[in-house]
């Protein structure tokens, strides 16, 4: 199992991007985002995401660096199987004073969004994403050492393959230009519960 970037799929490419085996670049596309119903009403399906497809449990990691300059610009990592089942992490820029570090899971065509504030002062952040069959955990770190956990959760929809990788989107007037390093699979680290 690694990452590999003959592997990668693209859901809404993008006009710009590079692509190398270290590193990733994606320039968002003005009102691009990913979200289901929830409280706006609304349906976005249209962020910019490149996913590769695992059918076994994994540990996936990934360093993500980005100069954000409109609200509700982000980037980070995510799942998408379908447009209703899918799920999101990233920092979501809010303003001068305070940024939302957060995440989105969508099932069966309903988006929940769980969030922290954090200074908008911080442009960097380390994602890692384990999977065990339906559950899944997701940590944050600000230095790619020290991990913590932001959630646990479960994909309704009976998944076989994976498809996992990171996306960028700016659901404004917006374009900015995010960065991704250091990705990484692995076996999954996620040690099984015991009481």
């Amino acid at each position: 199992m690694e990452f590999n970037i003959s592997k990668l799929t693209w859901l809404n490419k993008p006009k710009k991007f590079d692509i190398s085996e270290k590193i990733i670049i994606i320039v968002t596309e003005p009102k691009t985002d990913f979200w289901q119903k929830t409280y706006y009403g609304f349906s976005h399906d249209n962020a910019h995401a490149l996913v590769q497809s695992i059918d076994e449990d994994f540990t996936f990691s990934v360093k993500t660096y980005f100069n954000v300059k409109k609200p509700y610009d982000q980037c980070g990592v995510t799942i998408y199987q379908d447009n209703k089942n899918w799920f999101k992490a990233s920092i979501e820029y809010e303003n001068k004073q305070y940024s939302k570090l957060g995440s989105v899971v969508t099932n069966i065509g309903y988006s929940d969004w769980s969030t922290e504030e954090i200074s908008t002062d911080i442009n960097t952040m380390w994602y890692r994403l384990s999977r065990k069959g339906q559950d899944f955990l997701i940590e944050n770190s600000y230095d790619g050492l020290k991990f913590k956990q932001m959630r646990i959760f479960h994909m309704h929809k009976l998944i076989d393959k994976v498809n996992v990788g990171i996306y960028a989107c700016s659901p404004m007037v917006s374009s900015f230009t995010a960065v991704f390093t250091n990705m990484n699979f692995a076996n999954c680290i996620w040690q099984k519960h015991s009481f």
